[in-house]
């Protein structure tokens, strides 16, 4: 019998080991509003790899609570972003809205009423609400597109912009949010870009908006009891104006490019439309800007080519402070609590993204959230090196290189060259998030370039890329971008690709055709791919807007420019692996400009992979998916790109 035991078991075990060598690997779980469309599954390992990359957190500051004076800020600890409250710095983020999607919200001056704004599934078809104890009550019709504007320095009052009336033209109300039934329209309007910019004192008048383009804004002086509005300076001029708030004395402050390239602060004379600059910056944008209560202190942000500074003016003796307490890198959401404090966001390639407040008195800085970086150390991160070239027509474009450590990671490395949206937009230096593991653990570099047409660098420059026949140069400054790069002594030429959403997805398309033969491969996100159905296609409330930037696609000559330049029309040319992701619920580009690329690569043959969010806009906005999403980049990547390594 032993002889026989022995025998069944020499004749099992290669049986056991053949199994055993083809059994599949474990593979991750797919959310299931996902669709990998031509993508191989995910490895579990390559999962477990990143885990820590994964669960870093962000903490905004959003606003300070007028009866408690805790802080309002935005995090997460589930599948997207929800309201917390801190007490103090250091304390605990106590949660106070449970919503499936993500929400904005501010108190309201006084009692502390809570307003807050939220879509479904990306859509961008926003709600308002009032929100206690958890619960939301709506305030709009729960169809069209409704934006929070402004609130009234006692409290009182909202105004929003709706497209409830034709679902076309952004039309504004105001409505007292503790009671629904005083909603009203107060202004019909033409157009997309209209909002309340703010409350006069009493309530009475308010400073009206209409955003025409990046470099111009319509302001008006609106009587919000009788419907009168009357044109504030020379609308035949193109001016570009931000802000809109009106000091405790009745003074309007904005910023304007009125008399210069760059956004300045300053006072706006609502009568004659003169605007006079109150700070001394003259080159570099003022981006925001909150007047304290009292009025003894404004408090505004400058971006000096990406990076952020804040500082305060006393508008009676013109006197400025710098507030240099803070880390390097980006400021966002400055606003200014009933009893002066200063709260804001900074995030930094150290710090991801917190929220901190400033004493106006000793300028001291006080970090009141520690988001959570996975375990990791975030002080090991690298800071990115500004790049400055020359392009094709002699205009200077800059960048920021973020290069991994050369001790872990010596000899040439692969690049990936990302491009920002927009592209009224600009790349700056703040927390990369899961890309640090591209960085910090792949040793790959990252060139975040910002082209011709990017914003933060005047109105002139901004204008370079307008219309159909000016479109293309900011595709030849990439090719400028990868002459400098290639003869980088610690880039490898031969192992470049690039990445981009939204604009930045058509820039994707459009310099993976043209460079073809310098790039490994493309990922691009939410990408426009023609022109024309995208100027047809995108929501209506937004059509004019985008006219404006990139063509009239209703003028014959423009058509068929637009139609020249895009993407899909020289498609067949794209030679290099391609990578596609596509928010199902997209309003601005919708979805469709993702399927006709698709499907015309894959008639060629040629690779294409596609991942599609049907619960996702513009962007993935759910943990769950933009990790996944961020799985399948790094397989096209190392399928791609970086080969062996």
């Amino acid at each position: 019998m032993r002889h026989i035991l022995l025998a069944l078991t020499a004749l099992t075990l290669p049986t056991a080991a053949f199994a055993q060598d083809v059994a599949p690997a474990p593979v991750a779980a797919k959310p299931a509003a996902l669709e990998a469309d031509g993508i191989p599954a995910v490895p579990q390992d390559l999962v477990d790899a990143t885990r820590p990359y994964m669960e870093y957190r962000t903490a905004s500051f959003v606003d300070w609570d007028p009866v408690t004076r805790s802080m309002l800020v935005s995090t997460r600890f589930g599948n997207v972003s929800q309201l917390h409250t801190v007490k103090a710095p250091g304390m605990a983020r106590t949660q106070i809205s449970f919503e499936a999607e993500p929400l904005r919200g501010t108190y309201l001056p006084g009692d502390g009423t809570m307003v807050v704004m939220k879509d479904t599934g990306g859509n961008e078809f926003f709600q308002l609400y009032t929100m206690k104890d958890g619960k939301l009550t709506l305030l709009t019709d729960g169809k069209s597109r409704n934006s929070l504007n402004s609130v009234s320095m006692d409290g009182k009052w909202i105004a929003y912009s709706s497209t409830r009336r034709n679902g076309r033209d952004t039309d504004l109300y105001i409505m007292d949010p503790r009671d629904p039934s005083t909603g009203r329209m107060v202004k019909e309007v033409t157009g997309g870009g209209w909002s309340v910019a703010g409350f006069g004192p009493g309530n009475k008048q308010a400073v009206v908006a209409n955003y025409v383009s990046v470099t111009k804004t319509n302001l008006y002086w609106l009587d919000l009891e009788t419907g009168a509005m009357t044109p504030i300076g020379d609308h035949k001029k193109a001016i570009a104006y931000g802000g809109g708030r009106f000091a405790p004395d009745g003074t309007l402050w904005v910023t304007s490019d009125e008399g210069s390239d760059f956004q300045r602060l300053g006072t706006l004379d609502p009568k004659t439309g003169k605007f006079t600059p109150r700070a001394p910056e003259k080159k570099w944008d003022v981006e925001s800007f909150d007047i304290a209560d009292d009025g003894s202190f404004i408090a505004y942000t400058v971006n000096e080519a990406g990076l952020f500074k804040l500082r305060l003016l006393d508008p009676a003796t013109g006197a400025v402070r710098d507030v240099t307490a803070l880390p390097k890198g980006t400021i966002g959401g400055v606003d200014i609590a009933p009893w002066g404090t200063i709260g804001l966001t900074v995030s930094s390639a150290k710090v991801p993204s917190d929220a901190y407040s400033v004493d106006p008195v000793t300028l001291a800085a006080t970090r009141w959230t520690m988001s959570e970086t996975g375990g990791l150390d975030p002080a090991v991160n690298v800071e990115p090196e500004f790049i400055e070239v020359k392009s094709f027509d002699g205009e200077m474009v800059s960048g920021f290189l973020y290069r991994p450590d050369p001790a872990k990671f010596p000899g040439k490395r692969p690049l990936i060259v990302t491009i920002h949206g927009g592209p009224e937009s600009q790349f700056t230096p703040g927390f990369r998030g899961r890309t640090n593991y591209l960085l910090n653990e792949l040793g790959v570099a990252i060139f975040y370039p910002n082209v011709r047409g990017s914003t933060g660098f005047g109105k002139r420059f901004v204008s370079l890329d307008n219309g159909p026949f000016l479109r293309e140069n900011s595709v030849k400054d990439i090719g400028a971008f990868l002459d400098r790069l290639e003869g980088d002594a610690a880039i490898d030429k031969d192992k470049i690709a690039v990445q981009g959403g939204s604009y930045g997805g058509y820039m994707c398309y459009a310099t993976a055709i043209r460079y073809g033969g310098r790039f490994k491969a493309a990922d691009c996100i939410v990408a426009i791919s023609n022109f024309v159905t995208f100027l047809e296609n995108t929501q209506s409330y937004r059509r004019d807007l985008r006219r404006v930037e990139y063509g009239d696609e209703r003028d014959p000559k423009q058509r068929a420019k637009l139609t020249e330049i895009s993407p899909l029309t020289r498609i067949n040319e794209l030679t290099i692996p391609l990578l596609v992701v596509t928010g199902a619920n997209d309003p601005r580009v919708p979805k469709s400009e993702a399927d006709q690329a698709v499907a015309a690569v894959r008639a060629k043959g040629r690779s294409a992979w596609h991942l599609i969010g049907h619960n996702e806009g513009h962007g993935f906005g759910k943990k769950e998916n933009a990790d996944y999403q961020f799985w399948v980049e790094l397989m096209f990547w190392k399928a791609n790109l970086l080969g062996g390594e």
